[in-house]
């Protein structure tokens, strides 16, 4: 598939993300630790990139599909739940596939589930056949009724879905959850879950076969190490060599660590990098393994 016209000489990068809402700050702040820095426009709704050819385009989160399928900006940041809502949108109206996700972002976790009134006695999806569900994710919601074998009236809303049973629109709900605060407060529990979403790079289905590719490349490098990092520290510490066997099973997610011989004797200096929470349970059940000068550094950044 040939990019759109619109797309075809562009020699900068184009990343669309949330002007405002839940995604908008974490994006920015993830892609700042990737290097990027930006010189906003007056009407704040495009920022040029300044330390990369990497400009960023603020609209709203649902805008953002369409904007990759038209060509109009080369990446996004989005939820993957609306992501994969335009996907299937498109799909039910025979176009073609035009974005994909490229990468999980971390981040603005969600899930969007059947929700059924707490009166409910909850035997499963067929307790759904006949009924009415009120959602704002149609495409989504058809292809899981028809994956279930459930013939059931898919109710389109756009907003305040949550009081579709109390008004009397539908007998159930397919939302997106979070901490399920406004579930309860709305009589209603979540009952099946369809999707498990967070904010994810989506692009095109194809990779640029210009100068863009290479900065898609660049950016993707960076994402993946900034990821990495996010919730990593680096261990150090000194122990008698003839421990290691006791001490590494503590490190189980860690990757290979370094150890360097020291000049006295027959003790050692192992550095780890280690992907989980270092907690102080942690380096107390070291120290009682034989590990001594315990410390636990912050990493920045890191390149693989």
């Amino acid at each position: 598939m040939s990019p759109p016209a619109s797309a075809a000489a562009r020699d900068r990068l184009r990343i669309a993300i949330q002007k405002s809402g839940r995604l908008a700050d974490p994006a920015r702040s993830l892609l700042a630790a990737c290097g990027l820095s930006w010189r906003e426009s007056r009407d704040r709704l495009f920022c040029y990139g300044e330390t990369l050819p990497v400009d960023l385009l603020l609209v709203r989160d649902d805008d953002i599909p369409g904007l990759i399928a038209d060509g109009v900006c080369d990446l996004g940041v989005v939820g993957r739940n609306v992501l994969l809502e335009q996907d299937g949108d498109r799909r039910g109206n025979g176009r073609a596939p035009a974005f994909r996700e490229w990468r999980a972002l971390g981040f603005g976790g969600c899930r969007l589930s059947i929700a059924v009134p707490d009166a409910w006695q909850w035997q499963g999806p067929q307790d759904l056949s006949g009924k009415r569900i009120a959602t704002s994710y149609p495409a989504l919601l058809s292809q899981w009724l028809a994956q279930q074998g459930i013939d059931a009236q898919v109710v389109l809303l756009s907003g305040s879905v949550e009081i579709a049973p109390r008004l009397g629109q539908a007998e159930a709900i397919c939302d997106l959850v979070s901490s399920g605060a406004t579930l309860s407060a709305n009589q209603l529990k979540a009952v099946q879950t369809l999707v498990e979403s967070e904010a994810v790079l989506a692009g095109p289905v194809d990779k640029f076969d210009d100068v863009r590719g290479e900065l898609a490349d660049l950016l993707l490098r960076r994402l993946d190490g900034a990821l990495r990092v996010r919730n990593s520290k680096l261990l150090m510490f000194q122990a008698p060599r003839d421990l290691l066997a006791e001490l590494l099973p503590l490190l189980p997610d860690a990757e290979q660590p370094t150890v360097m011989r020291l000049d006295d004797g027959d003790d050692v200096a192992l550095q780890a990098l280690c992907h989980g929470a270092v907690t102080w349970q942690r380096l107390e059940e070291l120290k009682r393994a034989g590990a001594r000068g315990l410390m636990v550094l912050p990493v920045e950044g890191m390149l693989a």
